[in-house]
């Protein structure tokens, strides 16, 4: 399926961009690797559930299966890509490990390094989720706090990392990362080699590249559908005119794929492994964590909500299929989900 892209933001030209889907051979990720990626993660990270939720489902009106990647120490899928990486640097050498985060990759880092020895510095923003800031210093890492948003964090961790003689871990970028994550593609071509259609969440890409390469090619005729919050467009606005589009705020829930600034390298994996990407509203993603909680009895964080989030919205377009969604993390502050979940059921 070779998708044709067009802006999206308000005033945009409407450049179009089309991509033929079967040239996998611009992806800087292999199937080898991505299987060599599997020996070297911690078995708690892999073989997750794969869930059919048929009360889900009723209320969507499609065939809904969960793919349930909280159930681990950092709850959220980050320890497969932090694990890749970590035995590299183990290889390498290496004895430090320094990454910028907004919490999960973070928490996923400390784990992976204290398993080998390796001291881990996490950079978040001064607006970074408490509880997950909380949770990277108790698996044994320094956290330093920089900037207002994942962004300024970046800067000062390649600052960190070249002062220091640190490798950086640059989620997605990295390409370790993008081969760790799409370990779970390849367990969902296993689990369901007729799989319909995919939802992931997408921030800085390595989630959705991962999946997306091999559920691209192992299971071609598969639909593979990235979704990013309305208020953190930037790799969706990117992906839909072809070329890096950096946005000037973020100003979403989803703290966990909230970004400005798209990596090239990624966009162009992005480009060839995605059929489409589509923004959500927040009061999408709030309706998404209800569900989830409602009809599977599940608590994620909002990036986790985002694939039925779009369900909500587009109920017509997955009417009847068979939809996939990785539950990508559920890393929440309780105060949060009970305003946004709890509270609302409460009053209605």
């Amino acid at each position: 399926m070779a998708p044709v892209a067009e802006g999206l933001a308000s005033g945009d030209e409407g450049v179009t961009y089309s991509v033929t889907m079967r040239d996998l051979d611009r992806v800087r990720m292999r199937l080898d690797r991505v299987r060599a990626a599997a020996g070297e993660i911690d078995p708690v990270f892999l073989d997750t559930p794969s869930l059919p939720c048929p009360p889900l489902g009723q209320a969507l009106g499609c065939a809904v299966t969960l793919k349930v990647e909280t159930l681990n120490p950092v709850r959220s899928f980050k320890g497969r890509g932090t694990e890749t990486v970590a035995a590299q640097v183990r290889r390498a050498g290496a004895s430090r490990m320094v990454c910028a985060s907004a919490g999960n990759l973070g928490q996923a880092l400390a784990h992976s390094g204290a398993r080998r020895g390796l001291d881990v510095t996490v950079v978040a923003a001064t607006t970074a989720n408490p509880l997950k800031l909380r949770r990277i210093a108790e698996l044994g890492a320094e956290v330093r706090l920089e900037g207002a948003d994942i962004e300024d964090a970046r800067l000062l961790a390649r600052e960190l990392a070249r002062a220091d003689g640190a490798y950086l871990v640059e989620d997605s970028l990295d390409l370790a990362t993008c081969e760790g994550a799409a370990t779970i593609g390849l367990e969902l071509v296993r689990d369901d080699p007729e799989l319909d259609v995919v939802l992931v969440a997408l921030g800085g890409g390595a989630l959705a590249g991962g999946v997306g390469y091999v559920v691209r090619s192992l299971a071609p005729h598969a639909e593979v559908i990235g979704i990013q919050p309305s208020g953190a467009p930037a790799m969706a606005l990117s992906w839909r005119r072809g070329t890096v589009v950096e946005t000037d705020h973020i100003d979403t829930i989803a703290d966990g794929v909230a970004g400005r600034c798209p990596i090239p390298e990624v966009l162009d994996d992005l480009l060839v492994v995605l059929d489409d990407v589509v923004l959500v509203a927040e009061d999408s993603i709030k309706a998404g964590l209800r569900a989830l909680y409602e009809h599977a009895g599940l608590v994620v964080e909002p990036s986790a909500a985002l694939g039925i989030a779009a369900v909500l919205e587009q109920p017509e377009r997955f009417a009847g299929r068979r939809v996939t969604t990785i539950l990508c993390g559920s890393n929440v502050l309780p105060a949060d989900f009970a305003r946004w979940v709890l509270e609302p059921a409460a009053h209605a």
